[in-house]
């Protein structure tokens, strides 16, 4: 039977990849709905192509634009606002929901999708960073599937036991191998990093992604909070979890056995391969990847990642180790902190420091509702811009 899927965060990377996996089964999969932010051009070539039902910006302006460029002959509805968002990702007549919006902004729809018992194809880990417990409670109670599309989850869950139930000592498993490509800057000491410019940052050696995700993965933060969703996703502790870093980013991650076996998924850095499998699970379908060459490869090299310089991940072990509101407060104080970087307003170094700084004022609490998840975003939010305005950095 033909799928319906809607595309949260269409114009990006991981929707542009997703796309071209639809485009390569038609008998498949029918595009419903596609969302993104301010990408009017793009989002106009899409829906000339794939011709959903709705398509979804940001805000009423954009909406205006692309309006005004669409045929009059134009099937697709053009909404804009969270709430068309919501709506488009839990439509009874959606079958499947990727969700790759980037950042918080994810948030909403993609728990949407789940209280509606979607399968949802899970690229945007910020959900589960932020509101963990309620996201899984909501694929619980709502009989979603939840398929992980990151690529290092992904390469998890293909070489977990297909039987698992969340108990990794009654699977016979030791620990989860999360890889990490060590980013641009690997190698270097926190002196040398100090005048490194975005344009640099986003300069990634293997992946082709975002400026966001891009930043996040140079400060190594991309792998802290992969770390943080793989606890929430495979029912562990951080203990259970061990960063390495894999400067080719063949391997995309490992399982380790009780026996001495390690399970790994390995393919070229594109994204395609864990969109294709989490679309089509069980199944495997063609994604337009090319086959890995190892002669090619020739070797594979592991390093333990440099804490030390790079202190982003260190500081999400602690924010998973505090629990409750700490890890949407990791979140948004990145996210500030992040695009602050990018406009060249704070030193590439400053991300970790002005993150800590956060952290360190924020009172604990438990993140047991919507509200008290999204409280503390935005007081996060509001304390690190505050920082920014207040100290010299």
């Amino acid at each position: 039977m033909t799928q319906w899927i809607t595309v949260l965060g269409s114009t990006g990377s991981i929707g542009c990849s997703t796309l071209d996996v639809v485009r390569r089964h038609p008998e498949k999969y029918r595009v419903y709905a596609l969302t993104a932010a301010t990408r009017v051009a793009e989002m106009a070539g899409q829906i000339a192509e794939f011709s959903p039902r709705y398509a979804v910006l940001a805000n009423a302006d954009a909406a205006t634009q692309l309006r005004e460029q669409l045929p009059d002959e134009c099937v697709t509805e053009v909404l804009n606002g969270e709430e068309a968002l919501i709506e488009v990702a839990s439509d009874e007549r959606v079958d499947q929901v990727m969700a790759a919006i980037v950042g918080a902004a994810g948030l909403l729809p993609t728990l949407a999708a789940a209280k509606a018992g979607k399968r949802v194809l899970l690229a945007n880990k910020e959900s589960l960073v932020m509101a963990g417990p309620l996201f899984l409670d909501a694929v619980k109670t709502g009989g979603a599937e939840l398929l992980p599309i990151d690529s290092e989850h992904n390469a998890i869950f293909q070489s977990m036991p297909a039987d698992y139930a969340g108990n990794l000592k009654a699977s016979g498993i030791r620990k989860i191998l999360l890889t990490a490509s060590g980013g641009p800057f690997r190698g270097r000491e926190s002196c040398e990093l100090a005048d490194v410019t975005p344009s640099q940052a986003v300069a990634h050696p293997n992946w082709s992604m975002g400026a966001k995700i891009s930043v996040d993965s140079a400060t190594l933060m991309n792998k802290g909070l992969e770390l943080i969703e793989a606890c929430f996703l495979f029912n562990c502790d951080a203990a259970d979890v061990e960063v390495v870093v894999h400067p080719e980013s063949v391997i995309h991650s490992m399982v380790q056995y009780c026996d001495g076996s390690v399970l790994a998924q390995l393919g070229q850095p594109d994204m395609r391969t864990p969109i294709a499998y989490g679309m089509a699970w069980p199944e495997r379908i063609e994604a337009g990847v090319e086959p890995l060459n190892l002669f090619d490869i020739a070797r594979l090299n592991f390093e333990a990642p440099d804490e030390e310089n790079f202190p982003c991940l260190a500081l999400a072990r602690i924010a998973f180790a505090q629990g409750g509101t700490m890890p949407a407060v990791l979140n948004a104080a990145n996210e500030v902190a992040v695009a602050a970087f990018l406009r060249e307003d704070i030193r590439f170094t400053t991300i970790p420091e002005l993150i800590k700084k956060v952290m360190d004022q924020h009172s604990v609490s438990d993140a047991d509702s919507l509200d008290s998840v999204l409280s503390a975003d935005s007081w996060a939010r509001t304390t690190a811009e505050r920082f920014l305005r207040e100290e010299d950095f």
